[in-house]
């Protein structure tokens, strides 16, 4: 038991840091985007999810950004 907890928190130890890097560059093609689309629901998920981004909250960020980057037609 004490190493699947181990495990675990050496695990999610890894993940953050590579979602925290994968927010700024899914922001700054939903920016891209929007210079030309100007889709302001789109904008409004880009903006929640750069201030969750900065909160340290990822996963949230990176719901909102790929939310962003489906109105826009964007892949992720």
């Amino acid at each position: 038991m004490k190493q699947l907890l181990i495990a675990t928190i050496v695990i999610f130890g890894f993940a953050s840091p590579a979602l925290a890097a994968h927010c700024p560059k899914d922001a700054k093609l939903i920016e891209a985007s929007l210079a030309s689309q100007g889709n302001e629901e789109a904008k409004a998920l880009h903006d929640k999810g750069v201030a969750l981004h900065s909160s340290g909250k990822h996963k949230e960020s990176l719901e909102a950004l790929h939310q962003a980057m489906e109105i826009l037609g964007i892949a992720h």
